[in-house]
């Protein structure tokens, strides 16, 4: 069946695979069976998938990371799950420059939707701190900022060698994540959006991402924003975090704060992403912040939690917004029940048995709800 046949089926689905390197394939694996115990629970839900082996070994035999016409290969489907990307064989700058912004960029993913919430079962390394406390998004620009590909090297190889990497800044780029941001903060119970900047040292960039965010601010009196610099919005995370609801940055910023976000809820093992094009013109695509951790590839250990979760994230922007709370809530149920875990939460459980206790309480969680339906 083609892509765009799929497409006209109520609540059919086409996801293109990319388990990636490292631990991808392994985190992936668990997300599949998520995929289907999703279509055994839901019987109107059906996901379509295939799987394409671009990464590092890939490079490797070809010389590129995906084929020349890859961005053409994803482009019918409707969303793209995606697992890690990175070995030790190949340069980092070559496997992400080569097929994550590619695809980020061509299919105008320049929504980064990263949650911090600390889910229930775990305490947060921050003393003091409780669930309350820890709930909150981070959106991060995706397409330009400090991660554009304008630049280069000049007497390379001399005394006189010289690097430069260029940040770029459109207003076109800055306003549609800053409305998107202030969309998203409209629809939180705080209201409340908090900005990264660093207009005090970076004098033209930065100036003009905030004159953008003031801007849009006059649009939505209703929503509490403030602007922090982003070494003293850093420091935030870790003394207050209960003061943010929505925080918006640049393409660096937000990568860094949101790795920071990660760290204060459980470590990067917890962390979902998803890739977004808020427009649905374009595929969107979902993946686990962690890397591919090639000092662990293989040995079975590595938390399936990001991956799921990201599924869970693939659920809402599907529209299909109950599949998204239950596979989340099947999470922090398994981690609540505390029996099985994974080593960096301090348990035994191996990537499979993580993942199988997740699909279990799916399947256990949705039963009850069905016989509740019932009565």
């Amino acid at each position: 069946m083609k892509h765009n046949e799929v497409k006209k089926l109520q609540k059919h689905f086409s996801i293109a695979i990319i388990p990636g390197d490292g631990i991808g394939p392994e985190v992936v694996n668990e997300g599949l069976k998520v995929l289907k115990v999703l279509e055994e629970v839901h019987s109107d839900v059906r996901f379509v998938y295939d799987f394409y082996d671009w990464n590092c070994e890939y490079y490797l035999k070809h010389g590129r990371m995906m084929p020349t016409n890859g961005l053409n290969l994803l482009e019918d489907y409707d969303t793209i799950l995606f697992g890690a990307v990175g070995a030790p064989t190949v340069p980092d700058h070559v496997s992400v420059w080569e097929l994550i912004l590619p695809i980020r960029r061509h299919f105008q993913q320049y929504v980064n939707l990263r949650p911090v919430k600390l889910l229930k079962g775990l305490e947060s390394p921050l003393r003091y701190k409780s669930h309350d406390d820890l709930d909150f998004v981070v959106i991060r620009e995706n397409t330009e900022g400090e991660y554009s590909n304008i630049g280069g090297r000049l007497h390379e190889g001399t005394p006189y060698e010289t690097a430069i990497q260029n940040n770029v800044f459109t207003r076109y780029g800055s306003e549609r994540i800053l409305k998107y941001a202030y969309s998203v903060a409209e629809s939180r119970p705080k209201k409340r959006l908090t900005v990264a900047t660093k207009s005090n040292a970076i004098n033209h960039t930065m100036p003009f991402w905030d004159e953008i965010v003031k801007e849009i601010g006059n649009e939505h009196p209703q929503i509490d924003v403030q602007l922090y610099h982003i070494d003293a919005l850093a420091a935030y995370f870790i003394s207050k975090p209960e003061s943010f609801d929505v925080v918006a940055g640049s393409n660096l910023f937000g990568d860094i704060l949101t790795d920071l976000g990660a760290a204060i809820v459980g470590g990067l093992g917890l962390a979902p992403s998803g890739n977004i094009n808020p427009e649905r013109k374009y595929p969107s695509m979902f993946e686990p912040i962690h890397g591919s951790a090639p000092d662990i590839a293989g040995k079975g250990i590595a938390n399936p939690i990001a991956q799921i979760w990201s599924i869970s994230l693939m659920m809402d922007h599907l529209r299909l917004p109950e599949l998204g709370k239950l596979v989340l809530s099947a999470i922090e149920e398994v981690l609540f029940d505390g029996t099985v875990r994974t080593p960096d939460l301090g348990g035994t459980a191996n990537t499979m048995e993580m993942g199988d206790a997740i699909v279990s309480k799916i399947r256990e969680m949705s039963l009850k709800t069905n016989l509740g339906e019932k009565k």
